[in-house]
């Protein structure tokens, strides 16, 4: 069933449920090139596939970037 989430304030449209795993996946982000915090929370990548995404919930994504 597709719901909404908000991801860095975009409205998108998630096959929920989910785990964030398999919503940064769909959105051709890599699990481990990116810091996700979930309404409000940091997340660490170790609970990436056991936290499941519902409608509404809130999402900023941020990608590491290598380099110096």
């Amino acid at each position: 069933m597709n719901s909404n989430i908000t991801a860095n304030g975009l409205t998108i449209a998630a096959a929920l449920p989910c785990s964030l795993e398999d919503f940064l996946l769909s959105q051709k982000l890599l699990p481990r090139s990116v810091v996700v915090e979930l309404n409000g929370e940091a997340v660490a990548p170790s609970e990436f596939s056991g936290r499941q995404l519902r409608a509404g919930d809130r999402l900023e994504i941020v990608k590491i970037v290598a380099g110096g």
